[in-house]
């Protein structure tokens, strides 16, 4: 009853997230082409405008809402129970003392929500829409299944993110992949679509079969550009975790930092993995891949690679 539950209400947010994101967007477009109506007239070159326009908008506005509500998002996608800074548990009172000290020796302007979520993997994110709203949440496997020294080493990680801005800086890479998506894929189908259907003058309306052509060359180019976009957006988040290593060897330090990278090593041993121990860690994408195909599409380098990175620094 607890997992149709939970599934239910991953789809209601589903659901709701996309109706809003529509909804938002459509507002948007219809006073853009209030005030500049010239981009919506398709006579005189101006449909590449137009479509530009269009694409900007909806690439750019989806990936912003997404991170506007990342805070709401991450709590119920993952059952995120925020901690009071005032509880009576030890442990949740020594874990929000440990992100709020790092985060005062960051600089934030304001500290972060720290919260937990029941789940056996060792894993820890931050997100939120700004420096000023974030958080910080762990896994409680990690907390039992690291030391302190190791989990200040991830803990660090993370809120190196959010003063590196990695958030809103992912946010805007993918916006732009999004924008190119949408723009390259349209442009694209309605050419394929006219070459075998037979070039016509813009005044003719496409017929149903025209139109379902070019639906079909749009939606093909849109998963083609889109695995090629995930390919630049998966380097630009390799490079970040790079700067996030060495921030947190920055607020925690080094040995703190390479040991945290150490303990993913000895808890999701390769070998494991590869016999299927490890598959939650895996999906996860904390370690990466090490070489191959799909190392291009990896958000994280591999643990070797991040640790050897660290070793090679001064401090």
């Amino acid at each position: 009853m607890k997992n149709f539950f939970q599934l239910g209400k991953r789809f209601f947010l589903f659901i709701a997230v996309n109706l809003l994101v529509m909804i938002t967007l459509s507002i948007v477009v219809s006073v853009v082409l209030h005030y500049f109506p010239q981009l919506g007239r398709r006579a005189g070159g101006n449909w590449f405008g137009y479509l530009a326009v269009v694409s900007l908008v909806f690439g750019m506005g989806g990936a912003f809402i997404s991170l506007a509500m990342s805070r709401f998002m991450a709590k119920w996608m993952m059952g995120v129970e925020v901690i009071d800074p005032n509880t009576s548990d030890p442990d949740a009172r020594e874990l929000v003392r440990m992100v709020h000290g790092f985060a005062q020796r960051a600089g934030l302007p304001a500290m972060p929500e720290v919260g937990i979520y029941d789940s056996p993997e060792v894993n820890a994110f931050a997100t939120g829409p700004s420096k000023s709203r974030s958080l910080v949440a762990v896994s409680s496997g990690l907390l039992h299944q690291m030391n302190r020294a190791e989990a200040e080493g991830v803990v660090a990680h993370e809120v190196a993110h959010i003063a590196n801005g990695d958030m809103v800086t992912m946010t805007l890479v993918q916006g732009v992949i999004n924008a190119f998506v949408i723009f390259l894929s349209r442009v694209l189908g309605f050419l394929a679509a006219q070459a075998l259907s037979g070039n016509r003058s813009d005044d003719d309306r496409p017929s149903f079969g025209q139109s379902l052509l070019q639906m079909v060359f749009v939606i093909l180019f849109e998963i083609l550009f889109t695995l090629l976009g995930s390919i630049v957006v998966a380097w630009f988040s390799r490079t970040r975790e790079f700067r996030a290593d060495a921030g947190g060897m920055l607020l925690a330090g080094k040995p703190q930092m390479i040991g945290a990278l150490r303990a993913l090593q000895r808890i999701y041993d390769p070998q494991l993995a590869s016999e299927g121990a490890g598959s939650g860690f895996q999906s996860l994408k904390i370690s990466g891949h090490s070489g191959g195909f799909m190392a291009l599409f990896s958000t994280h380098p591999p643990l070797e690679e991040r640790i050897a990175r660290l070793e090679s620094l001064g401090r």
